[in-house]
């Protein structure tokens, strides 16, 4: 009986490698954001990084690891060895959308990660170049239906925030428009900027500087309801598509096998940084709204979206092939 529970005991010894080695974190932690500098994600990602690592005692060191949707990221982090250090800054699309819209999909957001932590919601807000002739969301829709395929969005790729607001966008409008993907939202915005394309979702705290410079005009927000720091922007549910309710959100995740402990600690920290009045305001300042949840909820919200968004991407017949 001894010999039995002393094989028990090295056993979970041996399938927690964070704990096995030590205290943790005893090194650095990596945290993967799935997409190139300038997007929504990239500005959450490093807001936490900067109040994860004084919490820690460690460095959380912030890797920009981008392409094909974030799938490259996310599958990276989705393989990597489960013992804390290694993090991935995920969102709606990477833990959520990417299922139904990558067919070969070589993660699952539920088998192969840990939920660790929600972060916070990112009502996304409509821009647009501002020489383009619409000036609110009703003559833009206005201009969409009487030029079919002729206006041209932008987005940081198949399966971004971004694409999956405008995917339900256009099908709560029955609007056409063509799709121009980039490699991450910042060299989409500079071409939007330019005047190359002609508008996209964003998220608040990527594309309101823009917009507050004078450089894109902001038309109104994806959430149900208007968002208290941009009360002057009207919602699309009560403008131009009657309960229209698209709102990207973020959160961390963790390889599957990651130590209940360490997600443990995790979440206590990444929540405890959210409920301070410092970092509620830097994110509230440009839209987002802190959500701290539990690694249980937040792994609920996972499910429920996953469901939600393959109905309404498999229903539009859109893949990223």
């Amino acid at each position: 009986m001894k010999r039995r529970h002393l094989l028990a005991a090295t056993a979970a010894t041996l399938a927690s490698p964070a704990l096995a080695q030590g205290a943790w974190p005893s090194r650095p932690i990596r945290l993967v954001v799935p997409f190139p500098p300038g997007a929504a994600n990239d500005t959450l990602g490093r807001a936490m990084a900067d109040q994860l690592s004084p919490r820690l005692g460690q460095a959380v060191v912030v890797e920009n690891r981008g392409g094909a949707g974030g799938t490259i990221g996310s599958e990276a982090v989705a393989r990597s060895a489960p013992d804390g250090y290694t993090l991935l800054l995920g969102h709606i699309g990477t833990l959520a959308v990417n299922v139904a819209m990558y067919p070969n999909l070589t993660y699952s957001p539920v088998r192969d990660f840990a939920p660790v932590a929600m972060i916070a919601t990112t009502p996304n807000v409509l821009v647009v170049n501002p020489q383009r002739p619409y000036q609110d969301l009703p003559s833009l829709v206005a201009f969409a239906k009487a030029n079919p395929g002729r206006l041209r969005y932008c987005t940081a790729g198949n399966g971004s925030a971004g694409h999956t607001v405008m995917l339900a966008f256009l099908h709560a409008t029955k609007l056409d428009m063509e799709h121009v993907p980039y490699r991450g939202l910042g060299p989409a915005l500079n071409d939007l900027v330019a005047g190359h394309v002609d508008l996209t979702w964003g998220g608040a705290p990527t594309v309101m500087p823009l917009a507050r410079q004078g450089l894109l005009r902001a038309l109104g927000v994806s959430s149900a309801q208007r968002v208290p720091s941009l009360p002057e922007l009207p919602t699309a549910a009560e403008t131009v598509a009657p309960g229209f309710d698209a709102v990207p959100w973020y959160g961390i995740a963790a390889p599957t096998g990651t130590p209940p402990a360490v997600i443990a600690r995790l979440n206590t920290e990444i929540n405890a940084s959210l409920n301070t009045a410092d970092v509620s305001a830097r994110l509230r300042q440009d839209g987002a709204e802190p959500l701290p949840m539990t690694p249980e909820a937040f792994g609920q919200l996972i499910r429920s979206e996953v469901s939600r968004w393959s109905e309404l991407i498999r229903a539009a017949g859109v893949t990223a092939n």
